[in-house]
């Protein structure tokens, strides 16, 4: 059976973690598994929303540690590891959290259980997260290492630098209802209610103009690291085009007759 598992529905794509024995360890054919279906749903224009979860009580465990200590696996430096101790013999931007700063399509996460190290920084790379009451974060600095896949770059700025030193030097267990008073998930929900509430927010997220979505994806995420007057620009070239769109044009008559808009994504 496949480690990574995609399914469609209308307009929302599901990407799975599919190791629910090894809480969705990540090895080396998940990597790349993941990180093909994520592009593969980027250049899909059907697919306007996509929601990473995991199978079983799991999110992802980080790295596999049963495979690290009998000398396979990534890190290990050896069998997947390619001797290099790091990414696996990947290139390091062509991993999934490296991936899912460059997509455009939105990424809902369905944090259904734990997220210890690198599944941490999988969960916080997405754009919103809709997090289980039996959910937690766990980083990885209680095992020698650092959160090396975009952590140290999105914990500073989620939180803020003193809460991001805490968090990661400490390395302590965050339950659900510490990670939304963080603020790092936008939602808590009980365990049960979790799946009909992605599904609502995936919906509503797939109604909403795919072409304005992506764009305001793209304008904030060059905003964290260009200056107020180069976003703004860059806003208003993404504007120029947009009013050119037939769906602004289905957003004005829809407006004017009263009644819910039909995007097309043209």
């Amino acid at each position: 059976m496949s480690e990574v598992l995609l399914s469609r529905d209308g307009h929302v794509a599901t990407i799975t973690l599919n190791r629910p024995d090894r809480l969705n360890a990540i090895s080396g054919p998940m990597l790349v598994g993941l990180a093909r279906m994520l592009v593969e749903c980027d250049a899909d224009r059907e697919v306007r929303v996509v929601v990473l979860t995991g199978a079983g009580r799991g999110f992802c465990s980080g790295l596999d540690l049963q495979d690290v200590a009998s000398g396979q696996g990534i890190g290990s430096g050896g069998g997947e590891g390619g001797g290099d101790g790091g990414a696996g013999g990947f290139r390091i931007d062509d991993t999934p959290p490296f991936v899912l700063r460059r997509l455009d399509t939105p990424v809902l996460c369905a944090l259904n259980g734990p997220a210890a190290g690198y599944g941490m920084d999988l969960a916080l790379g997405c754009d919103l997260i809709v997090a289980s009451d039996a959910a937690s974060f766990v980083p990885p600095t209680r095992r020698g290492v650092i959160p090396e896949s975009g952590g140290t770059w999105l914990l500073p700025r989620l939180v803020g630098w003193q809460k991001a030193c805490e968090i990661t030097f400490l390395g302590r267990k965050l339950g659900a209802d510490d990670m939304q008073r963080l603020g790092l998930v936008n939602l808590v929900v009980p365990h049960a209610d979790l799946d009909p509430t992605v599904a609502d927010w995936a919906q509503e997220l797939a109604a909403q103009a795919p072409l304005a979505i992506k764009a305001a994806k793209r304008t904030m995420r060059l905003g964290l690291d260009t200056t107020f007057d180069a976003n703004a620009h860059h806003v208003m070239a993404e504007l120029t085009g947009l009013f050119r769109t037939k769906d602004f044009a289905e957003a004005v008559n829809a407006f004017m007759e009263k009644r819910a808009p039909d995007y097309q994504g043209r």
